[in-house]
């Protein structure tokens, strides 16, 4: 990776910046969670709280994230060291090294999921999986080994985009999959409108319960959907601030980057639910939303292989762009660390993520696996790096950071809510995670 000034090394806009964060950010929470979520737990009244969270979230946390790459020009190993030295201390790398395990934990996972939908996406194509019984057919492909050829392709092309770096392989890639991620599930939205029966999917997301306001847990799931959905780990966001230019202003780059996020998910939530309820199916959560329930809606849909086509092409697209920013993240550490060229740190990551992977492709194994990163090492992760930028760097240093490219600097308003505010919810968070076995 170059040095800070080297302009090589940067988003060529902030148009490209932000699709590339929202690329990291939207990913399989978006699809197969947040659209049940917000039925279970209060429609409308749930977006309220989901919205309010997401708008303290990006602001802060993801600001925070992004500013801290930009002033240090490094990932959280890097920048880790660096607030730490500013205080006279020593262990950042060490302390950097724990979300960036997570996110290479969750892109060994992740990747094999990937894998599944760009097999049901080849499906979809053929027509195999229309004539399957979902659970069989997800059934074949989930089992010990059972997915190694779209699994290493999916990494393949993952490390394929890395290698033609910053400006050619993120930002190019991510200008084209983000806007057509969204034109396609927009046409499958569109589609699932005129279905028989839609309406009850419509009202099942919109309806507010405003008895909801007063479950705890209706405030619960809206803050760990949020602060997930943002990609708040401690890692992936430093990586892309380090390659944003000093010119522009971080705050509203990240609340552009929450704005999109937010619409991917309702997005999806507009496509999937009215068509599962259109069939009069169960809408759960998670991968069996996405890999039973809807391949029975889609088969029993008009035009369905042709939706289900576009359907898996935009979440094949969501998840590469996610791996990306992981991968990223990864190899910067090994580039800076280890002296490495680009192309072979990108390699080593691919390999080690494919490898362990191969391990995990069991439903029951990648459960497990997903669970112990998601719910432990990367809340842990997002707090420690709240900690770091917020107490540690302190507000006097990263407002200097945040205010370059603004009109308007940052105030006390924002140092409060961040030291305060923020580093308690992420707190919260990280207890809750564990307390309830995942909240995000």
């Amino acid at each position: 990776m170059s040095k800070r000034g080297d302009e090589s090394a940067k988003f060529g806009s902030r148009l490209g910046f932000v699709l590339a964060s929202v690329g990291s950010a939207v990913g399989m929470g978006n699809i197969w969670m947040f659209p049940y979520r917000v039925g279970q737990y209060g429609g409308a009244a749930f977006l309220i709280i989901y919205f309010l969270f997401i708008v303290l979230f990006g602001m802060v946390g993801l600001s925070g994230e992004f500013a801290l790459g930009r002033l240090t020009g490094t990932g959280p190993v890097g920048a880790y060291d660096y607030a730490l030295k500013s205080r006279g201390k020593k262990g950042g790398k060490i302390l950097g090294s724990i979300p960036l395990l997570g996110s290479l934990g969750i892109a060994t996972g992740y990747a094999v999921i990937v894998g599944w939908v760009l097999r049901y996406l080849f499906g979809a194509v053929t027509g195999s999986f229309l004539n399957t019984e979902s659970e069989q057919y997800f059934s074949e492909i989930t089992g010990t080994l059972g997915s190694i050829p779209w699994h290493t392709v999916v990494i393949c092309i993952t490390v394929i985009i890395l290698i033609g770096g910053v400006l050619k392989g993120i930002e190019k890639v991510n200008r084209i999959i983000m806007p057509a991620f969204f034109i396609l599930f927009a046409i499958v939205a569109i589609r699932v409108f005129f279905l028989p029966g839609s309406m009850e999917g419509y009202r099942y997301l919109l309806i507010p319960k405003w008895e909801k306001l007063l479950d705890p847990m209706t405030w619960v799931m809206a803050m760990g959907q949020a602060f997930f959905s943002l990609s708040i780990t401690g890692s992936g966001m430093i990586i892309y601030g380090s390659y944003l230019s000093r010119k522009e202003d971080i705050p509203k780059a990240s609340m552009q980057t929450a704005l999109l996020d937010t619409c991917a998910a309702l997005l999806a939530g507009f496509a999937i639910i009215p068509a599962v309820f259109a069939f009069g199916m169960n809408p759960s959560s998670g991968p069996p939303l996405m890999f039973i329930t809807l391949p029975k809606v889609f088969a029993q849909m008009p035009a369905g292989r042709l939706i289900a086509v576009l359907f898996f092409i935009s979440v094949l697209f969501a998840g590469i762009t996610s791996l990306v920013n992981m991968f990223e993240v990864c190899a910067e550490a090994v580039m800076k660390q280890l002296k490495m060229k680009r192309t072979a740190a990108i390699l080593i990551v691919g390999a080690i993520a494919l490898a362990v992977g191969l391990f995990v492709e069991n439903e029951a194994y990648l459960g497990t696996w997903m669970d112990i990163i998601t719910i432990y090492v990367v809340p842990f992760g997002a707090v420690m790096c709240a900690i770091i930028i917020y107490w540690v760097l302190g507000t006097k240093k990263i407002d200097e950071e945040l205010n370059l490219g603004r009109k308007k600097p940052v105030g006390k308003i924002f140092d409060f809510t961040a030291k305060y505010v923020y580093i308690f919810l992420a707190v919260l968070v990280l207890i809750l995670s564990v307390v309830y076995k995942g909240i995000g």
